[in-house]
């Protein structure tokens, strides 16, 4: 990392000389608008502008009919002189179509949509106040592209193009999220993040290695949390909002309030969420085996199976959660920006609710106990940019960051005194140096340095409640340190003022050691360390083409990895009954090679239809197989005789899917908007034997039908998913028939499920906003595929936010 640090202190060369700069700005929000091409046709002269809104036109001096143009809005056609007239103020009108009129920070550095060769959908403020959606795993549920499995109510796993868990990527403010353990189950870390402290969700599809490296391979959910804003005056300026919101599924009590303060050079913004969710209330119409006839609770020292008095209500699965923010900013001048960044979130205690309704062959429950322990995230981050003209950028960002995650996991069988109690800390250190630089006026370079730690502390203590004593016991993890050190680069040249090409280049070496002497008192494993070093390339080619206003096309070929992590090689873990998940050190990284070809049309002023069709190969594939230990097929684990699997790399998957997306603009404030995925995936051993990719959800998607109007919004709108066959379902799900319903030949299957939902905002003064909604209005009782638990029934949600 130190060798990166003396670009920070460079001599900046600045380039002085006439200079004419025009600025470009939205007409309604009157916000600048960064990446506008600016291009005269003759003569072959081309700028566009920065984040600021402005361009240097001194070269288009004299010229006429100079085109500016911005996809999703409407192209202007000017003389210098009309330019002049104006005093280079421009402003330009939204188009009536909306989905593509975004600039997104999926990557390092934020870019305009239309030059970025991948599909990348946003999510933003708006759109969040309106759905009130309860975690950061049901925000990205909103985009009508994600689908969201939980295992429990405090939770959320996305599934993306076929891929979840360690194969999609989160950063927060652009700083990854993703630990060493992050593990190829489902995981709720999402979940951690506030929504009421976020300010734009970006999710890029498709392998974002070149930026992120390992893990990128399915998508990047890139989340923007509150920034600090500066006065544009020498007042200072105060601002915040406070909001209380409350449901009836699952008696939901959330409470928040952020305030910024902002003056000319320095400015803050404090954010503080606090949320109580009780136990979850599922549909009333539905499959019967979703119900919860009873459960387990301590009675008088002894395990009983309590009648539940409603079997809607899904106890245990209530908890609950607060998130802490803090923003500091400095801007000293024009050319460097300092920000400091504090984010805090703790939960309760959780239960995992899909192992409360597991039960041995005799009908009584597997457990008595099983939940996460509190979990909680930690990060300070530190950035400080640099915007000047240098003969090695033109912009240059550093981003230090230190996490601190902990969570833990604590199980008791059925009147069993042991209780177990499994701890894991992880500490993550980043650090980033990201360049940017115009070469000429028809290209740009992006490059940058990263360097990455992760130090694994695991921790396994066995209680017994009955005697109140504690012995040391097995831990989850090896005591363990991952890093990873990486250079890339991605360069971008406009051949034409319609079409772009662009290209990227990582170089990754990834570095694991792992000391297993911790579980060497318990389990017969044949080695006590274990130890990878290895590098990976990766990169990445695509191509843009905006011929009019009205089309956009983009073709784009990449390559991702993921290294494997302390989770892979060293997990001991039941993830079904009867079966236990031992470490393998042995394993090398999986690639993925993706293909994607997307099409973006407007017909008219009042209708677009987004295509995008793409194909993954996972080549080296890292997925469960059967295995032995010491010879063994079986080993003793936690009492029980279970068959032994470890992670493995197989011969490959293949994944390939559609995306669509379809808006209308409807006379009298309406508009209409649907969203379709569907994916198929495939594994392949290398035997031959292809089974269903776990983490290809059936065909889902949204339709939503919405009306603005002054103070007024509403939305009506469906979600839903396609059915999933036992023929269709995967292998370990087939293992799990406790959260499936059961078909005519006694079968476990996911079955199709539609929820018709409305929601209202409405501003009833400048002050004071009112939100709220009804969702599942038919009261479906339905799971979404491969969950634990049952989604809510319908569900009443008043929302109700002060501004000031």
């Amino acid at each position: 990392m130190k060798k990166f640090l003396p670009l920070i202190f460079l001599i900046l060369l600045h380039v002085n000389g006439f200079s004419q700069v025009l600025f470009v700005s939205d007409q309604e929000t009157g916000q600048p608008l960064a990446f506008v091409s600016i291009s005269h046709l003759t003569s072959k002269r081309f700028s566009t502008t920065d984040q600021a809104g402005k361009a240097d036109i001194s070269s288009f001096r004299g010229l006429d009919q100079i085109e500016i143009r911005l996809f999703g809005y409407k192209a202007q056609k000017l003389n210098y002189t009309d330019l002049e007239q104006q005093k280079f103020l421009v402003h330009l009108l939204p188009s009536q179509i909306t989905l593509h009129q975004a600039i997104v920070s999926a990557s390092s550095w934020s870019q305009s949509r239309q030059e970025i060769p991948a599909r990348v959908t946003r999510i933003s403020k708006e759109e969040t106040a309106l759905r009130n959606p309860q975690t950061a795993a049901d925000l990205l549920g909103i985009s009508g592209d994600v689908f969201i499995q939980k295992s429990q109510q405090g939770g959320g796993s996305p599934m993306i193009r076929g891929f979840s868990t360690n194969r999609l990527l989160y950063t927060i403010d652009g700083v990854r999220m993703n630990t060493a353990i992050f593990r190829s189950g489902n995981i709720q870390n999402v979940i951690s993040l506030d929504p009421f402290a976020t300010e734009s969700t970006d999710i890029y599809f498709g392998p974002g290695a070149i930026i992120y490296g390992s893990d990128a391979i399915g998508a990047v959910m890139s989340f923007q949390t509150l920034t600090p804003r500066l006065s544009d005056t020498n007042m200072l300026k105060v601002s915040g909002s406070a909001v209380l919101r409350a449901s009836s599924a699952n008696q939901e009590k959330t409470g928040h309030v952020d305030v910024a303060v902002g003056g000319e050079k320095w400015a803050s913004v404090t954010s503080f969420s606090s949320n109580n969710f009780g136990d979850l209330k599922m549909g009333k119409h539905g499959p019967e085996e979703y119900l919860r006839p009873n459960f387990v609770q301590r009675i008088e020292n002894r395990d009983e199976i309590v009648l539940n008095k409603n079997p809607r209500i899904q106890n245990p699965s209530g908890y609950s959660q607060v998130n802490l923010m803090q923003k500091v900013r400095f801007k000293p001048n024009e050319a460097w920006d300092f920000r400091y960044g504090f984010h805090y979130s703790e939960s309760s205690s959780y239960s995992r609710y899909d192992r409360h309704i597991r039960f041995r062959a005799n009908g009584l429950p597997r457990s008595a106990e099983w939940s996460y322990g509190p979990q909680t995230w930690m990060m300070h981050h530190l950035q400080a940019a640099y915007e000047g003209e240098t003969k090695l950028f033109d912009q240059l960002t550093v981003r230090l960051a230190r996490q601190d995650f902990e969570e833990s996991r604590i199980d008791r069988n059925f009147n069993d005194p042991i209780r177990r109690i499994r701890l894991e800390e992880v500490v993550a250190l980043s650090a980033n140096i990201d360049f940017f630089k115009n070469v000429g006026e028809r290209a740009k370079l992006y490059y940058g340095f990263e360097s990455i730690r992760n130090a694994v502390d695991s921790r396994g203590t066995d209680e017994n409640i009955d005697m109140g004593t504690k012995v040391t016991g097995p831990a989850r993890y090896p005591i363990s340190d991952w890093s990873s050190h990486a250079a890339y680069a991605t360069y971008q040249q406009k051949i034409s003022k319609n079409s772009l090409i662009q290209g990227g280049l990582r170089y990754n070496q990834f570095i694991l050691n792992a000391d297993f002497s911790n579980n060497m008192p318990f389990y017969p494993l044949p080695f006590e360390t274990a130890a990878i070093n290895k590098g990976a390339v990766t990169a990445s080619m695509g191509w843009v083409f905006n011929p009019t206003d009205k089309w956009m096309m983009h073709v784009n070929a990449s390559t991702g990895f993921r290294s494997p992590n302390v989770d892979d090689i060293g997990k001991i873990f039941d993830s079904e009954p009867g079966t236990v998940l031992v470490p393998n050190p042995n394993l090398d990284a999986e690639y993925a090679y993706n293909a994607e070809l997307n099409v973006g049309k407007v017909f008219g002023e009042n209708v677009m239809l987004d295509l995008t069709a793409y194909y993954t190969l996972l080549d080296n594939a890292i997925v469960r197989r059967d295995f032995l230990l010491n010879g063994q097929d079986s080993i003793l684990y936690d009492g029980e005789l279970s068959r032994v699997f470890a992670l493995q790399n197989a011969a490959f998957a293949r994944i390939y899917g559609l995306q669509a997306a379809l808006e209308i603009k409807l006379p009298q404030g309406f508009t209409f908007i649907t969203r379709l995925n569907y994916q198929k995936g495939t594994e392949e051993t290398d035997d031959g034997i292809q089974n269903p990719s776990r983490h290809a959800p059936p065909l889902f998607g949204s339709a939503r039908l919405e009306y603005k109007r002054k103070k007024l919004r509403l939305e009506g709108y469906t979600e839903f998913s396609g059915k999933m066959d036992f023929n269709q379902l995967p292998l370990e799900e087939k293992g799990k028939p406790e959260i499936y319903a059961i078909d005519e030949n006694g079968r476990p299957y996911s079955p199709s499920w539609l929820t018709l939902n409305l929601k209202a905002f409405y501003q009833l003064s400048d002050l004071f906003s009112v939100s709220g909604g009804l969702e599942n209005i038919t009261d479906v009782r339905y799971r979404t595929y491969s969950s634990g638990i049952v989604a809510p029934g319908r569900n009443f949600i008043l929302s109700l936010r002060a501004n000031f």
